[in-house]
């Protein structure tokens, strides 16, 4: 299969990895997403509450940067690391003072 003329060489894009390391509404802390569940949301809730960039809430900021991290690592991530992820959505719940769901 011949290449399009105006095709442009794929370098592994990282577009997901760039909005984690320099996000516009959080400044996260290195490796945040490889923490135990509990500090992963003490963590977000600390770069949410100290933001002076986020556009809503600091529960929805530090929620919507859990949600974007897992819904791009997609299938790719290992079910012991999904685990943790819900367990820290809970806990960020928690620490909100958020009905669980």
């Amino acid at each position: 299969m011949k290449p399009r003329a105006n095709a442009r060489p794929r370098r592994g894009s990282r577009w997901s990895r760039a909005v984690t390391e320099h996000s516009d509404a959080l400044d996260l802390e290195a490796s945040v997403f490889k923490l135990p569940a509990d500090a992963m949301a003490r963590s977000l809730k600390r770069s949410a509450d100290r933001s002076t960039r986020r556009k809503s809430s600091p529960f929805r900021s530090a929620m919507s940067m859990l949600t974007f991290y897992e819904n791009r690592a997609g299938s790719k991530l290992p079910a012991t690391r999904k685990r943790a992820l819900a367990r820290a959505k809970a806990e960020l719940r928690r620490l909100y003072k958020r009905p669980a769901k």
